[in-house]
């Protein structure tokens, strides 16, 4: 497996290429970029680390040499959230560097697996896509939203709550990645019983849990590692299946069958060709269908903004 990382010299972008060096299967390729000077220094860097994975570094503007031949491309390339920052001044900033990107994708590497990290992530899947489109070369299978870092939240929040170990949770997140469209099925978490004020403070808390990092941090970054930390999870799960590994089933903001929005986070069975299966969002609790009939109109929103940032 080769994998592409895009924005590889930034805080997400370095922790997610030490997890792949220690990480991804022996024989794997890492290719790292970055606009910044810095890259091919980070990739040296981690040629020290005494794993089977080769690592190759690449900046300036032309992310091409570093997406040949790939096979999953994960981009965590844009700014990051600072304080009283929403999503939506996000956006204006790194729409055009996602556009730029996916571009030189579909040129290079047009049947790679792309995950997109980049956020505003509602807004940017929906950009990627009509980029593709544009290219000819759109395949609703190999492109997600990557989500997954609501999903470890939830893990981790709802084990300190009940004294669980995190390793053994696996909550499933629907609906987008940012703010009231993060949804967590906590109605479904197997042998756990909440309070109603359970559930709504734990569900504000996943929602907003990028605030309170940003707000830990001071103003001086966002949530890197542990986002890093997801992206890493997401990547080794499609490297399984991409190699034949069944039932890997992981959330992602994907394009579906249109029954909530045209992007939409849900469990997805992944295989050789990206997604194999989208699986059902199971029975919601009157909390979580009054959460989601409420989200709906933001998420499509969302999309709306990036299919017209491209298309008009």
């Amino acid at each position: 497996m080769k994998v592409t990382v895009l924005g590889a010299a930034g805080g997400i972008g370095q922790a997610l290429a030490l997890l792949l060096k220690t990480q991804l299967p022996a024989g794997s390729e890492l290719a790292l970029y970055d606009v910044a000077p810095v890259t091919p220094g980070v990739a040296v860097d981690l040629s020290h680390i005494p794993t089977q994975v080769k690592v190759q570094g690449f900046s300036g503007t032309d992310a091409k040499p570093a997406l040949k031949d790939a096979d999953i491309v994960l981009m965590s390339a844009g700014v990051a959230r600072k304080p009283g920052m929403d999503r939506s001044d996000l956006f204006n900033i790194n729409a055009g560097i996602v556009r730029s990107l996916i571009e030189q994708v579909a040129e290079v590497c047009p049947k790679a697996c792309i995950g997109v990290i980049s956020n505003p992530v509602n807004t940017t899947v929906a950009i990627a896509a009509e980029v593709l489109k544009n290219a000819g070369v759109y395949d609703k299978k190999k492109l997600f939203g990557v989500t997954t870092l609501d999903v470890i939240r939830s893990n981790t929040f709802v084990a300190e709550l009940k004294g669980k170990n995190p390793a053994n949770m696996s909550i499933s997140v629907v609906g987008g990645h940012s703010g009231v469209t993060i949804l967590p099925l906590l109605s479904q978490v197997e042998g756990i019983t909440f309070s109603e004020d359970e559930i709504t403070s734990l569900t504000t808390r996943i929602q907003n849990a990028g605030t309170e990092v940003v707000e830990a941090k001071a103003g001086a970054g966002s949530a890197t590692l542990s986002m890093a930390q997801a992206a890493t999870k997401f990547g080794l799960s499609l490297v399984r299946a991409l190699q034949g590994e069944e039932n890997i089933i992981e959330c992602s903001y994907v394009e579906g069958d249109g029954k909530y929005a045209r992007f939409f986070a849900q469990p997805v069975l992944l295989g050789k060709n990206g997604v194999e299966k989208l699986l059902p969002i199971g029975e919601l609790s009157q909390f979580e269908q009054n959460a989601l009939n409420n989200m709906l109109d933001i998420l499509c929103k969302d999309i709306e903004l990036g299919e017209n940032y491209i298309n008009k």
